[in-house]
């Protein structure tokens, strides 16, 4: 049985699903639960010089997922921090698993694999910042 969101919950994830930006990388929405979201990318079109995934699309695609899941309840949140490590090239599909390690009143905290198969490719750490819905104007 699929969960009923609020109209506006369902309106801001909704757009950041078909972002101009996540469409152009080739990114595709699988999933999205209460504080994660899986995101799947080609790397085709999106390499390096060494022909292995650009470590720009890598994070880009992290960041969607990190998005998506600091965004899937509760008041809209923007980034205040992001950081990654690379371990391994990316080559073929990768999915960026987001999932909530961490909260307080204003700030949350996500991690971001972002794997090709059963191998971690990167790891990302994105640091939301909730923004109250009283302070939109």
């Amino acid at each position: 049985m699929k969960e009923e969101l609020p109209a506006d919950l369902e309106a801001r994830l909704g757009s950041m699903k078909v972002a101009p930006y996540a469409l152009r990388l080739g990114m595709e929405t699988v999933s999205i639960g209460e504080n994660e979201a899986v995101v799947r990318m080609p790397v085709d079109g999106l390499t390096n010089a060494l022909g292995t995934a650009h470590g720009g699309a890598i994070f880009s695609l992290a960041d969607q997922a990190f998005a998506l899941a600091a965004n899937s309840r509760g008041d809209p949140q923007v980034a205040i921090n992001a950081t990654i490590t690379y371990m391994k090239p990316g080559r073929g599909d990768l999915v960026a698993k987001a999932r909530k390690v961490a909260e307080n009143k204003s700030t949350s905290v996500y991690e971001v694999q972002v794997v090709q198969g059963d191998e971690v490719v990167a790891i990302f750490q994105g640091i939301g910042y909730k923004l109250r819905r009283s302070e939109k104007k």
